[in-house]
């Protein structure tokens, strides 16, 4: 299980720059889209909800993996999106793919044609008619179990995927993850508590991946920061586990701050298991996971909590605008659907229709600037995201500490 399944949970749970010019037209052609999110004001009547609007990204039936289902199309680059638009993981699957419809409807890329196939039951036959119906490149899958079905059958006639995980682990060999990895979350708070004085750091995780994860990137993180790692432990997430692994924390000596690499909801309720068994003054420490809880804002227990993330401001005119469309908020992480339409979009300009997508494009080291702020992704198939650190204080998150402009 992945971030993103985690976040449904909780949520449901740039280098050297070339010329200037060049960087200019970067960021204009990728900004263009953000630029146009405060453009709609026109209201829903009361009540009502506008369906979206009939476009290639609409999802498609499921035939038989030999069967051509997108006719064919000389003038646009035809791309996969590959989501789970049924089953559990439907609502966040579909807010993607309107994210999709949105960015490009924005930025008019009529250059490109869109086609949705649903994950949900079968990814593999779900990657298999992408690849048969001629699509260059495919945008998804979610969840990272998927992207490891997907990119065996990808890989067969090299078409390049861009994932919206955020597991480290199925990065590679063409394979670019968007999802915003704990690791760097948890570098980038870790830091700053460092350099404001919170030397001595435990930690509290969730025994699952992202738990196994944020262990690994804690001892790191405390290490390359000059900090002191007190002791990590996990927990199963039953108050019982929480109440024996905070215990367990202040038996292993007192600390300044400790991090709690879980969601906001799971952080909520262990807070005050914390406080009680040791925790003292301590400041809690969070992952880019608690972005998505805006219950967390009006949690007494988290006040002073700091955790860092992608910044919200590009995205609260994004999130108006799609409610203005789509009669309802977005999840958080549709943004990743947004952002990655506009970063091929802006590829697709010198891009030649007919002829395999140019990948030595996507790890340009000058980056790219999207709805979650400035990155880039790197050969290795990892991305690098500028993150701010917020901190929570009475009924909202404050930054206090911005994101870097470049890298």
């Amino acid at each position: 299980m992945t971030e993103a399944v985690a976040a449904r949970q909780a949520a449901l749970d740039f280098g050297r720059t070339r010329s200037r010019t060049a960087t200019w037209l970067k960021r204009c052609s990728v900004a263009a889209g953000l630029t146009l999110l405060a453009g709609c004001n026109t209201l829903l009547p009361s009540g009502g909800r506008r369906p979206p609007p009939r476009t290639d990204s609409a999802p498609v039936s499921a035939p038989a993996p030999t069967e051509n289902v997108v006719s064919a199309d000389d003038s646009r680059h035809k791309i996969a999106l590959l989501l789970p638009t049924s089953g559990e993981n439907a609502d966040i699957g579909q807010s993607i793919a309107n994210a999709t419809t949105l960015a490009l409807l924005d930025i008019n890329a009529s250059n490109i044609r869109m086609t949705t196939y649903d994950t949900a039951r079968d990814p593999r036959g779900a990657a298999q008619r992408a690849v048969a119906d001629g699509n260059s490149l495919i945008l998804g899958p979610l969840l990272g179990d998927n992207v490891v079905t997907v990119a065996g059958v990808a890989q067969q006639r090299n078409v390049p995927i861009i994932s919206f995980s955020n597991d480290s682990g199925v990065a590679g060999r063409n394979v670019f993850i968007l999802g915003h990895l704990p690791s760097q979350s948890i570098d980038r708070v870790v830091r700053y508590a460092v350099n404001h004085g919170k030397k001595r750091i435990a930690g509290l995780v969730p025994q699952n991946v992202y738990g196994q994860r944020a262990t690994g990137s804690l001892t790191s993180a405390v290490r390359a920061a000059g900090g002191t790692l007190t002791a990590i432990q996990p927990y199963d997430r039953t108050s019982q586990s929480v109440d024996a692994a905070t215990k367990a924390l202040a038996q292993a000596g007192p600390y300044d701050a400790v991090l709690i690499a879980d969601t906001g909801r799971a952080a909520m309720a262990a807070a005050p298991l914390l406080r009680r068994n040791g925790a003292g003054t301590a400041q809690f420490l969070g992952t880019e996971l608690w972005n998505t809880e805006s219950a967390l804002a009006g949690s007494i227990p988290m006040r002073g909590a700091i955790f860092a993330s992608v910044s919200d401001d590009l995205y609260r005119q994004y999130a108006q605008k799609y409610q203005t469309r789509f009669g309802k908020m977005p999840f958080r992480l549709s943004s990743l659907g947004y952002d990655a339409v506009l970063l091929v979009a802006n590829i697709a300009k010198d891009w030649r229709v007919g002829t395999p997508f140019p990948v030595q494009r996507l790890t340009d080291p000058q980056g790219f600037i999207g709805i979650d702020g400035s990155f880039r992704l790197l050969p290795n198939g990892l991305n690098q995201r500028n993150l701010e650190v917020q901190e929570i204080e009475d009924g909202k998150f404050v930054t206090i500490d911005p994101a870097p402009r470049g890298f």
